[in-house]
Parts: C-alpha cells; structure tokens; sequence
C-alpha cells in the first residue's frame, strides 16, 4: 500500500529526493512518516508531516539536511536530502507517524560513499 523509491548510490554530500506513493486515498488524511533502518540496527524515525501538510517534524540529528514534504493530489510525501554522510547508507520507509505495522513496505535502499 506504501511504495517507496528513489534511493541510489551517492557520494558524500550528495542530495537525493525519496517518494512513498500510496494507493489508498485514506493515506490523505493520516500523518505520514519517514523512518530509516541501518544495518545493525533497529529502525528509526525521521521525520513526520500532518496529513494537511502544514507541520512537520525532523528528527534533530537529521534537522538542516532532511526535509518532509507531501503532495495529497499526487499521493505522495516525499523525503529531500542533501549533505548527506556515509551514516546516512540504510533502507529508508514510509509508514504513517505514528507507524503501524501493517503498512511496512519494502523501502529504498540509499547508499552513501566517502
């Protein structure tokens, strides 16, 4: 219900745009989220954005370089990058904030080289 794209392979300091795009219009009106797993480690939250878009939330260990955003018309919110570090490199998720387990995609893997 939740498909997330754009990762790739960047160097350091690079930028990347990430898009979830759902199929249900029921998205529209839940907060969304974006989330991030590295390996080793458990999943954590980024990000998150109300359903009308007009607040947001970024995590302050990403806050400056990360940015949420969505498109209701589009079904989509999307996740902006720059500046990104090698600490960066993990699968990034969409799910609605707060997440529930049931909307868990495959996420976009984003690879972040010196």
């Amino acid at each position: 219900q939740l498909v997330e794209s754009g990762g790739g392979s960047v160097q350091s300091e690079g930028s990347l745009r990430l898009s979830c795009v759902w199929s249900r219009d029921i998205f529209k009106k839940f907060d969304m989220g974006w989330y991030r797993q590295a390996p080793g480690k458990e999943r954590e939250f980024l990000a998150s954005i109300a359903w009308s878009g007009d607040t947001t939330f970024i995590r302050s260990s990403v806050k400056g370089r990360f940015n949420i955003s969505r498109d209701n018309s589009k079904n989509t919110v999307y996740l902006q990058m720059q500046n990104l570090r090698t600490e960066d490199t993990a699968v990034y998720y969409c799910n609605t904030y707060p997440a529930d387990p049931d909307y868990w995609g495959q996420g976009t893997q984003v690879t972040v080289s010196s």
